[in-house]
């Protein structure tokens, strides 16, 4: 679980196993999903296939690594509510009050766990595939913006009030 030079949070999200029947019996295969974050904002998913685990799981890290993104984190949760979408599947995510936890459940909690965010309401809508809801949260996470990154995008200065804290 070592990066290049900070410890990396690895989490594996799912793992598939498909039988391919053949004249000679069953050919099995893996599919790995994985979560990589930094604890810090910065986190990433990969899919990776191969005949044993490990290597599934090794395919799908590297993956991971190189698909990492940065998620804006304000006093250990998301700026504000959004919805992720993704094929079928649909996240919920809100902001959520401090100390209340990470409300989540399956692919939705590996990212915020693998993010850093400690405060967080979410709700998985539309379909429960592990692969299109971590895909639909990662959607979600990706669009939120900062109050300073809006402002520099409409050359404006306002400032926003916390709601709740």
């Amino acid at each position: 679980m070592e990066g290049n030079d900070i410890q990396l949070i690895e989490k594996v999200v799912h793992l598939n196993r498909v039988a391919k029947v053949v004249k000679g019996g069953r050919n099995f295969k893996f599919s790995a999903l994985v979560v990589v974050g930094d604890g810090q904002g910065s986190v990433g998913c990969g899919h990776g296939k191969a005949n044993q685990v490990p290597d599934a799981i090794q395919k799908a890290t590297e993956r991971a690594k190189k698909n990492m993104e940065r998620i804006p984190i304000i006093d250990g949760t998301i700026p504000y509510g959004t919805v992720g979408r993704y094929g079928a599947g649909q996240v919920l995510l809100k902001p959520g009050a401090k100390g209340s936890g990470i409300i989540a459940g399956g692919p939705v909690r590996a990212v915020m766990e693998a993010c850093g965010i400690q405060d967080v309401i979410s709700k998985a809508l539309g379909t429960n595939n592990p692969v299109n809801v971590l895909k639909a949260t990662m959607q979600g996470l990706t669009s939120l913006r900062t109050a300073d990154e809006v402002n520099a995008l409409r050359g404006t200065n306002i400032q926003l009030a916390r709601v709740g804290s």
